[in-house]
């Protein structure tokens, strides 16, 4: 049987690499769009600070991925490798389409899925789909807001300066704020794959309660930043350029605001979507000089692909189990 726990396994990591390669667009598309740096040297910076996020923000989330959504004592294999096929899938046909979908929520929807098809409903715990519930939320409305009004403090204490001057200034703070940004994604994302590789571990018998060895932060560390640096360029189009045209300092609210949101919800165990933050950031970046300058309609088209994420996922998983289930 253990060699369906490393197959699980292998499973859980390919979706982290997975998640640095879909979502390296959301560390860097800010820093590249405002051509602060170039693309292979904001990949290189966002995978290093990916690799060391995990290590520095707790496993509140992996906790809550792995015995929040689904009670830990209904879980199988099968149902670990359903909800893993499940994002996997979502992930690569929103990849595809070039579309900026939460790898988050496409995994939480492939644990709903998998474990309704194996478990039952009752196996879900609907107090964890409520913690989800308001990383949704938050993330998107309160980055928007943040940035917007972190970009207008901004042109306001730089009223009287140079505009060229400004743009070197927040170019250079931009390397700190895209670091941080991509230190928070780590974090949040990488604990992800960290709470379903401890909910293997725990299903096989190989620890006796739920926790997060070392060796699994480190290879889901790993595996991430690895992602992140062979990442995701169709998807850097549309988050860095298509929504809106940013400068530097607009760059440096964005990510600062995103960041703090990853950073505040990863020690409150809340599974947010990098996604949904940087996103929202950008938009309310982006419009702080006129409502116009974003691309609405870009917009409108990457709520869509929120919305439908987790119940793609989660009918994906679904199905998947279900095939499961006449071959085991």
């Amino acid at each position: 049987m253990y060699e369906l726990a490393i197959g699980a396994i292998i499973a859980a990591l390919i979706f982290d690499f997975i998640n640095g390669f879909h979502d390296a667009a959301n560390s860097i598309a800010t820093v590249v769009g405002t051509r602060v740096l170039k693309p292979l040297h904001a990949v290189t910076l966002a995978a290093i600070a990916n690799f060391f996020g995990p290590f520095l923000f707790g496993v509140a989330v992996a906790t809550t991925i792995g015995k929040g959504i689904i009670n830990p004592d209904f879980v199988t294999i099968h149902i670990v490798i359903g909800a893993l096929f499940g994002a996997i899938a979502w992930n690569i046909i929103t990849w595809w389409w070039g579309l900026p979908s939460s790898s988050s929520h496409a995994l939480v929807g492939g644990i709903i899925g998998a474990g309704i098809a194996g478990a039952g409903i009752n196996a879900i715990i609907f107090g964890g789909l409520e913690k989800v519930a308001i990383g949704i939320l938050v993330s998107p409305i309160v980055g928007l807001v943040s940035a917007f009004l972190v970009a207008t403090l901004i042109i306001k204490i730089f009223a009287k300066k140079k505009p060229a001057n400004v743009n070197t200034v927040f170019g250079k703070l931009q390397l700190v704020s895209a670091t941080y940004f991509s230190l928070t994604h780590g974090a949040n994302d990488g604990q992800k794959t960290m709470g379903i590789i401890a909910l293997i571990l725990l299903t096989e018998g190989i620890i006796t309660s739920f926790e997060v060895p070392f060796y699994v932060v480190l290879i889901a560390a790993i595996a991430i930043s690895l992602g992140t640096f062979f990442g995701g360029w169709r998807i850097v189009k549309t988050m860095g350029a298509r929504i809106t045209q940013l400068k530097p300092y607009q760059g440096f609210a964005a990510e600062t605001s995103g960041a703090s949101i990853l950073a505040i919800l990863a020690h409150i165990g809340i599974p947010a979507s990098t996604t949904h933050a940087i996103s929202g950031s950008i938009m309310g970046a982006g419009a702080v000089r006129r409502v116009s300058a974003v691309r609405w309609g870009i917009g409108k088209r990457i709520v869509w692909a929120w919305i439908i994420t987790i119940p793609a996922s989660a009918g994906i998983s679904y199905l998947t189990m279900l095939i499961i289930q006449l071959f085991v």
